[in-house]
């Protein structure tokens, strides 16, 4: 391993890194906007809505985001919609993190036992207080294991968007690689940088967990 070699190419695989953590985060900002929504619709069984958001998270849970981001970035400019590498980053990544969201959360509201439902409305609580007080609390607490996986998940997903032009961590890898050929020292700064931003990730959620676990 050339030490030297890893210091020539740390700038850049810094730029990269940032670059790579701002798009993953505002792509999991999205994926929770829509998880939450596409939750609430399925919890309430909203008529019509239901049905589309079923089948959007059939759709996105059943295809990579390879294809998702292919078909964003390279198929809509087929008809008409260009959008830039960036925000088909974030949209991919959120459009995929919200249906895998949206099957945490609901499976977290549907986990509150029936009983407690039934015990707060014979106390009087409106439904309103009920879901605010007695459903939400809960349903976050049975849901922080699978959001803190799927954020990880997400983060690691990151990796791809290299096929559409980011320069990111793993673009910034390749690139070197296919440039001078040091490919253990273009690996060893990836594996480095992915360890960097996802290690504090999962500690934090394992405090999370058990704290919500009382």
């Amino acid at each position: 391993m050339d030490v030297e070699v890893i210091k020539s190419y740390l700038p850049n695989f810094i730029k990269a890194f940032f670059l790579t953590i701002k798009i993953g985060w505002i792509g999991i900002a999205l994926a929770f906007i829509i998880g939450i929504v596409c939750a609430f619709i399925l919890y309430f069984k909203v008529p019509v809505f239901s049905g589309f958001v079923k089948g959007y998270v059939e759709l996105f849970r059943n295809t990579p985001l390879l294809v998702q981001l292919f078909f964003i970035y390279y198929g809509l400019p087929a008809i008409g919609v260009k959008i830039p590498a960036e925000l088909c980053g974030i949209l991919g990544l959120g459009l995929l993190g919200g249906s895998y969201m949206a099957e945490s959360f609901r499976s977290g509201l549907e986990a509150v036992p029936v009983i407690q439902t039934e015990s707060a409305l014979s106390l009087g609580m409106t439904r309103r207080q009920l879901f605010i007080y007695v459903i939400l609390p809960q349903a976050f607490s049975i849901s922080v294991p699978a959001i803190v996986a799927n954020i990880i998940f997400l983060l690691k997903e990151t990796s791809v968007f290299s096929a559409i032009s980011l320069m990111d961590l793993m673009f910034t890898a390749k690139d070197y690689i296919g440039l001078y050929y040091n490919t253990f020292e273009s690996l060893f700064l990836l594996v480095i940088f992915y360890i960097v931003m996802l290690l504090p990730v999962s500690f934090a959620g394992s405090i999370i967990e058990r704290k919500c676990s009382f």
